[in-house]
């Protein structure tokens, strides 16, 4: 049920970038699946808004993925039409219409049992690298994993754990600028309709 986790209360000194100069072995993993609810932390308790991928999403992949941190690239693609027809009056999220392939965003995952909250259940939840004014259950989640930052840990301190996120997001944005992974934003699963 759980994994041995290293515990952690700051890494502010970990290296900026992760990965190769281009993305190797098991890398690109592909997943997509109908956003779920998770268990709602992400924005209330860290500020960082996520959006979970279902059961059958993460065990595709259970093979090729040991848990911990990720990053990559993300899009969505609204399934609710009438509601996002509402959304859009009030907010930049045009790009989330279904007539064109949605915008893709940098992204980072945390897949696993996040030990600082001792979860049960394994999970695959995705922080998307753009300021969304609405939430994503019921819409697609597509995701081209790319590399690996770092594995899950435990922390002391809810503030290090935060720290520590914030250290991922700036690892992937600067690892995800290199040309040889900038190019998988035009990843064939982001141009489907």
């Amino acid at each position: 049920m759980t994994t041995s986790a290293a515990v952690a209360s700051s890494t502010s000194t970990r290296a900026k970038i992760a990965g190769g100069p281009v993305p190797e072995s098991p890398f690109p993993i592909k997943m997509s699946g109908t956003v779920i609810k998770g268990f709602g932390r992400g924005s209330k308790d860290l500020g960082i808004p996520t959006a979970n991928l279902p059961e059958d999403a993460i065990e595709a992949q259970h093979e090729h993925m040991i848990t911990g941190i990720y990053y990559g690239w993300a899009q969505v693609v609204v399934r609710n039409k009438s509601e996002e027809s509402a959304t859009s009056a009030a907010s930049s999220t045009s790009s989330l219409a279904t007539s064109c392939p949605a915008t893709v965003y940098p992204m980072v995952m945390s897949l696993g049992w996040n030990p600082f909250y001792k979860n049960e259940k394994k999970s695959a939840e995705v922080h998307i690298m753009h300021n969304f004014h609405r939430d994503f259950y019921g819409d697609e989640l597509r995701v081209v994993v790319l590399g690996y930052i770092r594995p899950e840990l435990d922390y002391t301190t809810l503030e290090a754990l935060i720290e520590d996120i914030n250290i991922d997001i700036e690892v992937a944005h600067r690892s995800l600028e290199r040309p040889d992974y900038a190019i998988f934003k035009e990843d064939p699963l982001f141009l489907q309709l």
